[in-house]
């Protein structure tokens, strides 16, 4: 009983601290990459080629005043950032990033809460985060801030419909709502040949979902909470500090959860097919797949950061019709078209 406990605390530390340490290194790679795209160098005064970069902007941020301007709602306002960012690092808790580990004689499974509602969990605490973003526009009472919280509300129930409705082809066809199944449903062979990814078998919710978390994760070009063109900074114009580092560390917090949820659910999780054994259990396979796993989330995370630089944002009412007049029938269509082919083939 204490060794699982201990086991399950250390899981919880290496989990969250390999996220904010992923999320310190975005906000480098973000500008690395925008910076190679447009034909700059980007950071590169602040330790080795500018590693130590996001080490000083901590600091910075720590050191930083915080001002707490007069007319805000001072309760709702200092909650706010704590809102947003409390479920974007909860999220990650029931994604498998591994398969076991063999270790002190016990197989540790490399996933923190293997609940047999994952994808449940997932979207209850995605649409918590909305949340925090809301009250703190609110709070704030700035125009600029209430208008981008609004934003983000209705672009997440926008959004949210077809980001659910999505990955029910990959439900249907895995018959669970474990991740850790729906991996492994994952791990068989196509004619011998290809791996059974659910993106060979639900290309279009594969699809859709990747774009849907775009526009929950508020990025670009889904960033209309808080385009400065238009509403100064959105729904955080009026925090600074730490405060202000929340906001930003939990969109960058969802960017990695929502990336891993893509791997999980569509390419396979920690599976490589041609390279590990279905069944290889040492520790040499243990730790490969890990990479494996990681190596994928790099790529979607890197995708993030190649659309922000590469597309523009859509206008408001372009993001409505999207979400309702394309995405929701789609998404429909595609529950229709998988059940065919379920029954078909029983």
């Amino acid at each position: 009983m204490i060794t699982d406990f201990i086991e399950i605390l250390v899981k919880i530390a290496v989990a969250l601290g390999a996220l904010l340490g992923v999320v310190a290194y975005m906000t480098l790679a973000e500008r690395k990459v925008s910076a190679f795209i447009q034909h700059r160098y980007g950071p590169n005064r602040v330790g080795p080629w500018g590693l130590l970069q996001p080490v000083a902007d901590g600091l910075k941020f720590l050191f930083k005043e915080d001002i707490v301007p007069p007319h805000v709602n001072r309760v709702i306002y200092l909650l706010a950032p704590a809102a947003i960012l409390t479920p974007a690092l909860m999220t990650f808790a029931v994604v498998p990033f591994g398969d076991t580990l063999p270790l002190f004689g016990r197989d540790i499974r490399l996933q923190i809460a293997d609940l047999n509602i994952g994808i449940l969990y997932i979207l209850a605490l995605t649409s918590l985060g909305v949340y925090g973003i809301a009250l703190g526009g609110w709070a704030s009472n700035n125009k600029y801030s209430l208008l981008g919280g609004l934003r983000a509300a209705s672009q997440m129930i926008s959004y949210e419909l077809a980001m659910g409705l999505s990955i029910i082809g990959v439900l249907m066809i895995t018959g669970s709502l474990r991740l850790n199944e729906v991996v492994a449903g994952q791990q068989q062979m196509l004619w011998g040949v290809v791996p059974r990814w659910n993106v060979l078998t639900q290309p279009l919710g594969c699809l859709l979902f990747m774009v849907a978390a775009f526009a929950e994760t508020n990025r670009a070009p889904f960033d209309l909470p808080e385009c400065e063109q238009e509403l100064v900074a959105g729904y955080h114009a009026e925090y600074s500090s730490m405060k202000f580092a929340m906001f930003f560390m939990a969109e960058y917090a969802n960017m990695v959860t929502s990336s891993a949820v893509i791997v999980t659910l569509f390419f396979g999780g920690w599976h490589l097919p041609w390279l590990i054994p279905e069944n290889a259990t040492s520790l040499g396979y243990s730790l490969l797949k890990i990479g494996v796993f990681a190596a994928k989330t790099g790529f979607f995370l890197f995708v993030y950061l190649w659309v922000r630089w590469t597309l523009p944002r859509f206008r408001y009412d372009q993001l409505m019709r999207l979400g309702w007049k394309v995405f929701l029938p789609l998404s429909l269509a595609n529950i229709v078209v998988t059940g065919a082919a379920l029954a078909f083939r029983g």
